[in-house]
């Protein structure tokens, strides 16, 4: 599977590094998105969400709402992903009422635990 995780981050104890490392760990191809980072975790970032190649299988969102609220408007005028995950903390109401009014397939809950991973177990440790 294609994984996007969009709000990737480089440290270790946030829950957008931990989604890389729990996909990873499974083997998927994982697109880390942060503007900020040139790689994560060993693979390469990419600064937006129009520079990840696709097609994608599976975006999973760790951002606040006004970033997710663009974040829906990016991935929407890609059409080309699957689906968009929104994590806990990323699944604020106005950010599920713009993705529903663009047409997007979302998908409220936690995407780690979803493959079969703790997050919580994977604070700063080796996954």
């Amino acid at each position: 599977m294609r994984v996007m995780v969009i709000g990737a981050s480089r440290d270790r104890s946030k829950y957008g590094n931990r989604a890389v490392r729990a996909y990873l760990s499974q083997g998927h191809a994982v697109l880390p998105v942060n503007p900020n980072a040139d790689e994560i975790e060993g693979v390469e970032a990419y600064a937006r969400i129009a520079d990840v190649p696709g097609p994608i299988d599976r975006a999973t969102v760790y951002l606040p709402a006004a970033a997710g609220i663009e974040a829906m408007d990016e991935l929407v005028a890609r059409s080309d992903v699957n689906e968009v995950w929104l994590n806990p903390g990323a699944d604020d109401p106005v950010v599920l009422d713009r993705a529903r009014e663009l047409g997007l397939t979302t998908i409220q809950a936690c995407s780690v635990l979803a493959i079969g991973e703790d997050p919580e177990l994977m604070s700063t440790g080796e996954h």
